[in-house]
């Protein structure tokens, strides 16, 4: 089949891939002049499917208040946007429940489980290269309070089988010798062993070379204009390069799905949260990190990708906006400096900010809509690196009539009916 794929990030790269290893004729539309050039270009840098965790969780309420309190807050709202947001909001605190907490994780897991496992035998059937590591995420807690507010995580990695181990300060400094010089500051943590590290942007224009080796065209710095449906069915997506026609239709435009979508009646409870991250050279290997280490208390992840650290977190609902406020660099060199102290030079930081596409369960959106040829991939939030693969695979299988690998009835739009 001819299938057209909006969105060139990691989400519509990895569809692309699969689907062409598939046998399909694939053509992509990006409006940047490359693939991975948004929300995908300077992440976190994690593959985290132990750390796939919903926003929406019981004690969400109660922390929201005393995150808006702190000098370097994760969470930050401007009340133009919260106001804009207002039926998203409500849907996250609908969530935050015990009950819906639990379901949430568990689906989370279990594709960001089978995503790593795709991006593991990609990587042996291709060698791509990204700098990628695979010696897991480090959650540090800096209180006992973090501690015993991990138990309910714990319960659903037992449950799913996902290896952890929960390490006190010289356990934390075995697996990370960086922070030894931060002795003191943390009470201990939890290790996920199975998580990996890697450059986004590098795997995703590594994986568009792939594609184009299996005949996949990029169409790259066009704008889409328009999408034309007949009945229950798409037609054609106008561009300023033309009108484009085919058998299916794949939407993985993040963060502006829904506005791209919004002429075809479809509700997509998808909400920009934007992000920030600094990229820092490395200056002294004894004092950096191996892997990945998750600051709780500032929910700023810092992730070794090769000679570089890179700073990534907070989430900031402010609707499509890009600036790059001082207060928010200083939150990402505050965390990296307090727990790596002297590992790199921030004077040649770069920092930068992206939209991550979020949706009031944390769970993407993946799979069919009411229009018979036209799929959703989106709605990863801060987890499109974690699940990229995976989502592209069974999205791929959906669409060739194969029954995917991992159950995928709970990610598709049908479950906000």
């Amino acid at each position: 089949m001819k299938v057209i794929i909006l969105g060139a990030g990691v989400i519509g790269t990895t569809t692309a891939y699969y689907l062409a290893k598939a046998g399909h004729q694939v053509t992509v539309l990006e409006r940047q002049t490359g693939p991975a050039l948004e929300t995908s270009f300077a992440n976190a840098g994690q593959i985290s499917p132990g750390y796939s965790t919903p926003w929406a969780a019981p004690d969400i309420p109660k922390k929201v208040i005393k995150w808006l309190l702190m000098k370097h807050p994760p969470l930050i709202i401007q009340p133009g946007a919260a106001i804009a947001s207002t039926p998203w909001l409500l849907g996250l605190l609908w969530n935050c429940t015990k009950e819906r907490y639990a379901l949430n994780k568990g689906r989370m897991v279990r594709l960001a489980e089978y995503s790593r496992d795709c991006l593991r035998s990609l990587r042996a059937d291709t060698g791509i290269e990204y700098d990628h590591r695979t010696q897991g995420t480090l959650q540090l807690f800096r209180s006992a309070r973090q501690i015993d507010g991990v138990a309910k995580d714990i319960e659903v990695l037992k449950a799913d089988g996902v290896p952890y181990e929960l390490l006190d300060p010289e356990g934390c400094i075995r697996v990370e010798p960086g922070l030894a010089g931060s002795r003191g500051k943390f009470v201990g943590g939890l290790r996920l062993p199975g998580d990996e590290t890697g450059d986004c942007f590098k795997f995703t224009n590594a994986l568009a070379e792939l594609a184009r080796g299996l005949g996949v065209e990029f169409h790259t710095g066009i704008e889409i204009e328009k999408i034309v449906f007949e009945g229950s069915r798409v037609r054609s997506v106008f561009t300023s390069a033309g009108e484009f026609a085919a058998d299916v239709f794949v939407a993985a435009l993040g963060s502006y799905t829904p506005k791209m979508l919004k002429s075809l009646g479809l509700r997509i409870p998808v909400t920009p949260v934007k992000g920030y991250s600094i990229t820092v050279p490395i200056v002294d290997e004894s004092r950096a990190p191996a892997s990945t280490v998750m600051d709780e208390t500032y929910k700023i992840a810092i992730t070794r990708l090769g000679d570089r650290i890179r700073v990534g977190g907070m989430a900031e609902i402010a609707g499509f906006n890009f600036d790059l406020p001082k207060s928010r660099r200083e939150t990402l060199e505050f965390s990296v400096n307090d727990l790596f102290t002297g590992a790199g030079d921030l004077s040649q930081a770069n920092f930068w900010t992206g939209l991550r596409p979020m949706t009031p369960d944390s769970t993407p959106i993946v799979g069919p809509t009411r229009y018979q040829n036209l799929y959703l991939n989106t709605g990863h939030g801060t987890l499109g690196w974690t699940m990229a693969c995976g989502s592209g695979r069974v999205l791929a299988d959906m669409i060739s009539g194969i029954r995917p690998e991992i159950e995928t009835d709970d990610l598709a739009l049908s479950r906000y009916s």
